[in-house]
């Protein structure tokens, strides 16, 4: 008797056909969602630099240095030219005042050296009789009162003082100040050819 093949074929039919029938019904690859993705750090943004608050009043903001003075008080004259040009002297920080009536209302500017020059060629130190490491106050001039006895006796004369230049030095007489006027419009310095010098005066602490 002959055998046959055709169920062992069937089978096979079968279990293939199951198995692509699954694979086509099965659940479908899962992709991966974008939020489950790590997140990449974004770089912050450039910071600005940040002024001064607009908001702020100015006595609320941080101030510069300010310039600490050469000297501050009450002066004689050591000299004929500051009896003349003052006479007796106060010092403040706005202001320069004379007992003679003479008034210079003032504004610090700078702290120089002596060996700095206020014009071409002109020192502080040849001026005021200091040495060239001497620290020298220079003011701009604001505001000028001339003398009761006139222009002519003024520290300028009629010129006008635009700025003025003082040293504080120590000796056995205990405190020496001395004082330039200047007049010109520019700044005081090497290259300023308008200033002019006018008068040096002493003085001493009482």
């Amino acid at each position: 008797m002959r055998s046959s093949s055709r169920p062992s074929f069937s089978a096979g039919c079968v279990a293939l056909a199951t198995a692509a029938l699954l694979a086509a019904c099965g659940p479908a690859p899962v992709e991966r969602d974008e939020a489950a993705r790590p997140a990449t750090r974004a770089e912050p943004p450039p910071q600005e630099a940040r002024g001064p608050d607009p908001t702020l009043e100015r006595s609320e903001r941080a101030a510069p240095p300010e310039l600490q003075p050469v000297a501050l008080g009450e002066f004689v004259p050591r000299d004929d030219a500051a009896v003349a040009a003052t006479g007796r002297l106060t010092i403040d920080d706005e202001f320069i005042e004379g007992a003679n009536g003479a008034r210079f209302v003032t504004e610090r500017i700078a702290i120089v050296r002596g060996s700095d020059r206020y014009r071409p060629g002109e020192r502080y130190a040849d001026a005021l009789a200091v040495g060239g490491e001497q620290p020298v106050e220079l003011r701009r001039v604001l505001e000028e009162t001339h003398p009761d006895a006139g222009a002519a006796a003024a520290l300028c004369g009629e010129a006008g003082t635009g700025y003025i230049a003082l040293a504080s030095t120590q000796s056995n007489d205990g405190q020496q100040v001395s004082l330039i006027g200047l007049s010109g419009e520019s700044v005081p310095a090497a290259a300023a050819e308008d200033v002019a010098l006018c008068r040096a005066v002493r003085y001493g602490a009482e």
